[in-house]
């Protein structure tokens, strides 16, 4: 993976090649950044450029190419933007298979007899999983196992970075490279690793020679204090609407129109801008029609009917679902603000029921509707009971629009 194939980030690209070409790289790296950020996909692309043959100077018959003294040397080949892609290095690190890079991350045990668990048991999953998308989340990570590893019934559903597993990664690092001037441990959401991490910490304080550790994380507060403390931080910004718009109509050719809108509304989260693309916006907007109608008609059964069905599509979909109600209600206002006009952002079809929607109920109420959508969200994200949320969702919305209500969204 190539620094050029992740989308955005050019900033933290270039910290991190002047870290390479200078010669100041740490022997520990926290890459910190939100789901959907790009942090996997960063760790992976400088794993590659720094094992490079182009980079760290084998082609120009270099026979110290150290990155760890902290001096820097006026050997260090031209500046380079990124890793060839074509050297043997490069090609073993695109398919996951280079014998220096090794990867650590949360595991399920396959069943209750077994309690060794490592990161390699699942390694064939977990080339599939990050050739899918490196975007994805943990969760989608744990399911990716489930249905993939066959593991009917986790005992630890939550995955684990296991005290075997830091028995294993000390004993890799503890070898001679393979191929390479450098052994790199990237370790996927150390949030998970528990008390059992303390194993690690005199590895990361004083690691063998040329050793690497890249953590990539979401959650600063839910790391080992004693491992944070020994690692630089690089943060890594969400990713801008640019970017992603850029990236949905380069990789999916998406009309730039449709692009910018989902972009919108992943809000900096490149998987949330895959997972609205996976739903039409066509098939969001009607539903959110149908729950209005089912509101305003106030009918039991129908109501009833209505919450049954949206309780069983999922939690992914009904956030998607949530969210895109919240994007046409900021539409609305975009339209009660720009009155006749009919700005570009704006497509028609969403213009037409942000229309309605304004005739509907007041600014307030919206406010309040957002409010409310917003908050279920929050609990869907906590495996809430979805009959019970969208039950008394319906019910609050009812409160909301019912004094002010004016026409049905048909």
């Amino acid at each position: 993976m190539q620094f050029i194939q992740i989308l955005g980030q050019g900033p933290i690209k270039n910290k991190l090649k002047n870290i390479v070409q200078k010669n100041r790289l740490p022997h520990s790296l926290l890459f910190l950044g939100k789901e959907g950020s790009g942090a996997l996909p960063l760790a992976i692309a400088f794993s590659q450029y720094l094992l490079c043959e182009k980079v760290n100077g084998k082609s120009s018959n270099k026979t110290d190419n150290s990155l760890f003294d902290n001096k820097e040397t006026e050997d260090v080949p031209a500046y380079i933007e990124d890793s060839c892609g074509t050297c043997a290095s490069c090609i073993k690190i695109s398919q996951l298979i280079h014998p220096d890079v090794h990867f650590s991350y949360p595991a399920l045990k396959r069943d209750s007899k077994h309690d060794r668990v490592l990161s390699t048991d699942y390694i064939t999953e977990w080339r599939q999983f990050i050739k899918l998308s490196p975007y994805n989340n943990v969760a989608d990570w744990l399911r990716f196992l489930k249905e993939n590893a066959k593991i009917e019934s986790p005992v630890n559903k939550q995955g684990n970075i296991t005290v075997f597993e830091c028995d294993d990664i000390s004993h890799k690092l503890s070898l001679k490279a393979f191929e390479s001037s450098y052994k790199i441990l990237v370790m996927w959401m150390p949030e998970f690793l528990g008390n059992s991490g303390n194993k690690l910490l005199k590895l990361i304080e004083e690691p063998p020679p040329d050793t690497l550790f890249i953590f990539v994380a979401e959650d600063e507060s839910a790391i080992l204090p004693t491992i944070l403390s020994r690692t630089q931080l690089i943060k890594i910004p969400s990713l801008s609407k640019t970017d992603i718009e850029n990236g949905l109509v380069a990789q999916y050719q998406l009309l730039p129109e449709k692009a910018s809108r989902i972009a919108v509304m992943s809000e900096g989260n490149y998987r949330e801008s895959l997972r609205l693309l996976q739903n039409s916006e066509e098939d969001l907007q009607e539903k959110v029609r149908e729950w209005l109608n089912v509101i305003l008609k106030n009918n039991a059964a129908v109501q009833i009917k209505w919450i049954e069905e949206i309780s069983q599509i999922g939690r992914e979909k009904q956030k998607q679902f949530l969210k895109y109600f919240i994007h046409l209600i900021e539409q609305a206002i975009r339209v009660e603000y720009f009155k006749n006009e009919n700005p570009d952002c704006i497509p028609e079809n969403e213009r037409d029921f942000a229309i309605r929607l304004n005739k509907m109920c007041a600014l307030e109420a919206r406010e309040a509707i957002t409010n409310e959508l917003s908050i279920a969200m929050y609990h869907i994200e906590r495996n809430t009971h979805a009959k019970m949320l969208f039950h008394a969702l319906t019910i609050r919305l009812l409160h909301i629009i019912k004094d002010n209500s004016l026409v049905l969204v048909v």
